[in-house]
Parts: structure tokens; C-alpha cells; sequence
């Protein structure tokens, strides 16, 4: 359809965007790590199995041909998985559905990834940001936002702990690993799909690469918890985020 490979078109920007930190071709590690049921399933891979898969990991390798309405995989054994796009996308698409409506006050939320349009009353909408490491109700951090995207990425919602190590769903995929820079990373942007990408490949990178990354993505600003627990502001909202306090510091 038009609508799968126009989200195709945009992964591949936001691909070479990240440097391949953000790959929808991740789906060939698809069966691997398992992060749904910490009680059953979940279980370390083995590292051979990684190496065998990951050079099967490669955006680059996706075609898209418009002309025929077709989208291809050069290799057997690729797979596509748009798990990390497509809530984002879906949200864009929604907010379209409610402005062509004529409704100018609302909010659309897709796991961590949220539209607010104009204001609650007679304000601008306040958002929080998740203590990474604290209760699933606490937030360190909020910010005030009109029309427009608050997308967060974290290694708290699908994971496991093994021997005291964290396993999470963000798999760095340049080792075939969960990610082991970052906690959490926000972006505040206009559109979700750019937002919800983004994310990903931002906490891939890290604090320091990531967020030099949000500095020169015009329109896109965010804030990044460290893996030491460590925040992170874009210049862009160092005035606007209201810090409530300080992250839990824990494993």
C-alpha cells in the first residue's frame, strides 16, 4: 500500500539520519530475545546465533518501487518489522482524522508515543517524563506543549534481569545487544513517525552522539537519561522543561 511504503521511505531517512542505529530490518533477530514474559521465555541468546543473523541486518537492502507499488528484500532470510515506526505513524495518521473533523483541542497516545493539539482548557498541555527507574506513576520531569509530539523510548517497559544485568528490547544492532548507553530518551518534535524512530537510534548512540544528533535535526529537541543516570537537555528545552527532581539512581 502507499501508506506501508511511505513509512518504508521514512524509515530509510531516518536510518541513514542515525548511522543504521535505527534499522527496521531488525526482524531477522526476530525469535531471539524474547522480552514479554520475564518468567518464561526470557532468556539470554546465544552469541553464535547473533553473528549468524546480523549480517542479514542492513536498511539498505530494502527497495521500494513506487511505480509498481511493490516493496523488496534483497536477501533471504531479511525480515521488516516495523515495531519501531509504526505507532508513530499510526498517531500522525490519527491526528490528520481529528484536524480534517474540525477538533483543535486534543490528545492521541500510542504506548510512548503522544500528539497533544492545541490546549486542556486554558492551557497548554502538561507532559511528564518517566523516573527510568522509579514507580510507573513517577515522573522527574514535565514540560508544557501545544500541538505537537512527545515520543519516549526506555529500557523499563520490555525487559528482563539476568546475573544483575538489565536485557531490554532496544537492541543495538551493530552487536546484536540490548543498548547499554542510555535509559531513556524524549523527543518533542511535529511529527510522531520522526519522533518514534529517532528515539531509538538517539538511544542507541547515546548521550553524547545523541544528543549531538537532536542538536542538528532542525524542529527536533529531546532529553536523554543516561545509562550512569545522567540528564540530558537540548538547548531547545533547557527553558521549558520544569525538572521535578533528580531520576532514581538504581540498576
Amino acid at each position: 500500500s502507499a501508506e506501508t511504503r511511505e513509512v518504508l521511505r521514512i524509515a530509510y531517512e531516518i536510518s541513514e539520519q542515525t548511522g543504521g542505529t535505527f534499522d527496521i530490518t531488525f526482524g531477522a533477530l526476530s525469535g531471539l530475545w524474547k522480552f514479554d514474559d520475564q518468567d518464561k521465555d526470557s532468556s539470554v541468546p546465544d552469541p553464535a546465533e547473533i553473528a549468524t543473523r546480523l549480517p542479514l541486518v542492513n536498511y539498505r537492502d530494502v527497495e521500494v518501487d513506487d511505480l509498481a507499488g511493490t516493496a523488496a528484500l534483497k536477501r533471504k532470510g531479511m525480515r521488516v518489522n516495523l515495531g519501531g515506526i509504526g505507532k508513530g505513524y499510526a498517531v500522525d495518521r490519527a491526528v490528520d482524522i481529528m484536524r480534517r473533523s474540525g477538533l483543535r483541542d486534543f490528545m492521541i497516545q500510542a504506548g510512548g508515543d503522544m500528539y497533544v493539539a492545541g490546549t486542556r482548557g486554558d492551557r497548554p498541555w502538561r507532559l511528564g517524563i518517566r523516573d527510568p527507574r522509579g514507580p510507573a506513576d513517577r515522573i522527574f520531569a514535565a514540560l508544557d506543549l501545544s500541538d505537537g509530539t512527545f515520543s519516549t523510548s526506555g529500557d523499563y517497559e520490555r525487559f528482563f534481569i539476568r546475573d544483575g544485568r538489565r536485557y531490554h528490547h532496544i537492541i543495538d544492532l551493530r552487536v546484536g545487544q540490548p543498548a547499554r548507553l542510555s535509559r531513556s530518551v524524549t523527543l518533542v518534535t511535529g511529527r510522531a513517525v520522526i519522533a518514534d524512530a529517532l528515539a531509538k537510534g538517539v538511544f542507541i548512540l547515546g548521550p553524547d552522539a545523541g544528543m549531538a544528533l537532536i542538536e542538528r535535526t532542525p524542529g527536533v529537541q529531546g532529553v536523554i537519561v543516561s545509562a550512569k543516570n545522567e540528564v540530558s537537555i537540548s538547548s531547545g528545552l533547557k527553558d521549558r522543561l520544569i525538572l521535578l527532581s533528580p531520576p532514581t539512581d538504581a540498576p
